[in-house]
């Protein structure tokens, strides 16, 4: 995939989406609402996919390789509302598959949650591996847009109408103080300013777009840290899971930081 041709990925939705079967799906009583989650073989996303499995939703849950993800296939042996899906979030072919596959099935919350840090070692200023500042790009910042636009139908067929992105504190301008994680940073801070743009545009469909952030959490993506510096993932969601459920129309385009508060960025 090259970088200059998924920046134009979002031309798609200002010519509009066709239209999805799931369209005409009603929502009585006993309607069960289904949440897709990338990411969903570890850490934050794989907590994504107990606790919505636990709320008695449909969970479709994402993994670049589903054959090693031990826990995410022993969670979907324990609920029969959980079902695995291959997914590499950057092979745009495959996102495309799945949603066709996927064609008559209203997605009430579209979780982007896969991402990457790109590893400190590779962008210290001098030393730095644009090669993997493209590859964080591409993980954290494009991929989560063309998901969005991949699913926008789905999404848009549901009853509860969310798209959220599992975003960080370290993409919030607002807040730096000191130089590192040029290229984690430089993503986050991007897809914020993506889906800024997409809660402007999809607010007249009805649709709500928000960013959460789960602080420093207790992952294998924060194993460098000091256990007592993290939060435990478990509290992370929890804390992530309240803020979505009081994601509205009237707060779309928030960046949510755990606590609730707005962060400026």
């Amino acid at each position: 995939m090259k970088l200059t041709g998924a920046l134009l990925l979002v031309a798609g939705l200002l010519t509009g989406s066709p239209a999805c079967p799931a369209e005409t799906a009603a929502f009585g009583h006993d309607y069960v609402p289904t949440v897709m989650i990338t990411g969903s073989n570890r850490g934050i996303g794989f907590e994504f996919a107990k606790r919505y499995a636990e709320r008695g939703w449909r969970v479709i849950a994402t993994a670049r390789k589903p054959a090693e993800a031990e826990a995410l296939r022993a969670l979907a042996s324990e609920h029969d509302n959980v079902v695995v899906e291959q997914l590499d979030v950057t092979d745009f072919d495959r996102v495309d598959e799945l949603a066709a596959d996927y064609a008559e099935t209203p997605i009430d919350l579209l979780i982007l949650n896969a991402g990457i840090t790109g590893g400190a070692d590779k962008q210290m200023f001098t030393k730095m591996d644009f090669d993997v500042f493209a590859k964080v790009l591409e993980v954290n910042t494009i991929a989560p847009l063309k998901m969005a636009e991949a699913f926008y139908p789905h999404v848009k067929a549901s009853r509860d109408k969310k798209i959220v992105t599992v975003s960080s504190s370290q993409g919030s301008i607002g807040s730096v103080d000191s130089p590192r994680l040029y290229f984690y940073r430089s993503s986050k801070a991007a897809v914020n300013m993506a889906m800024l743009n997409l809660a402007l545009q999809l607010k007249r469909k009805g649709i709500s777009v928000a960013m959460v952030n789960p602080g420093p959490t207790d992952t294998d993506m924060m194993a460098g840290l000091p256990k007592n510096l993290l939060r435990p993932t478990p509290v992370a969601v929890a804390d992530m899971i309240r803020n979505i459920d009081g994601l509205s129309l009237e707060t779309s385009g928030s960046f949510y930081h755990y606590d609730g508060t707005i962060l400026p960025w």
